[in-house]
């Protein structure tokens, strides 16, 4: 059986990247500034973000921003206006934002900047395998970043709410998920505070 959009051999054709979307709507209330802007050796984590999705392959590549008026080069900005609801709300106007006939689309947090290029790649490679649902995994648990095939934008968005993003739909779908094993060369460490920050500029991660 051939999967939906996929050629004959039941592979995703590669010259249908997915789009990257970076969710970095946050006001960074345990911070105390919006996190995008954070620097981490001079580069902004909103950059970080949209440069990890565009070194993976992703194009185009989307940044949903709130608290924060942010102007990123080679992203597209989606304000999304109701931010304050939680990430739910980000996740719902990113993928509204997609351009039509998008196949799919990975999903990353601006505030994890210890996940990598390679590890998105990972998940990019499976979508071209024919996985509807790649999700990046560290130590056998389900993290960030997740790639949604098309078909399942809707699900997901209607979904998403308050601080959850994908992982009401992902629970509630378990069978169509593909973990991809991505320990080797990201790590999903979230920067929620000055600590967090300090703590992986001391152990020269980053």
């Amino acid at each position: 059986m051939t999967l939906h959009g996929a050629n004959s051999r039941g592979v995703f054709p590669k010259d249908e990247p997915p789009a990257g979307l970076l969710l970095a709507a946050g006001e960074g209330r345990r911070f105390g500034r919006p996190k995008a802007l954070l620097e981490l050796r001079g580069e902004r984590l909103v950059d970080r973000g949209v440069r990890t999705l565009r070194d993976a392959g992703c194009s185009p590549v989307l940044v949903v921003t709130g608290a924060a008026q942010v102007e990123v080069i080679g992203a597209v900005v989606v304000p999304n206006p109701r931010w304050r609801e939680g990430m739910g709300s980000s996740l719902r106007a990113g993928l509204a934002a997609l351009p039509p006939g998008c196949p799919a689309a990975a999903v990353a947090l601006v505030d994890q900047p210890l996940v990598t290029a390679a590890a998105v790649a990972r998940l990019v490679g499976a979508y071209e395998a024919g996985a509807g649902i790649a999700v990046a995994t560290y130590g056998g648990a389900w993290r960030n970043p997740v790639l949604l095939r098309a078909e399942h934008f809707a699900g997901a968005s209607d979904a998403a709410s308050g601080d959850r993003g994908a992982r009401g739909y992902l629970r509630a779908h378990p069978d169509l998920v593909t973990p991809v094993p991505c320990d080797d060369v990201a790590a999903p460490d979230d920067i929620d505070t000055p600590e967090d920050l300090a703590a992986l500029l001391d152990a020269g991660l980053g």
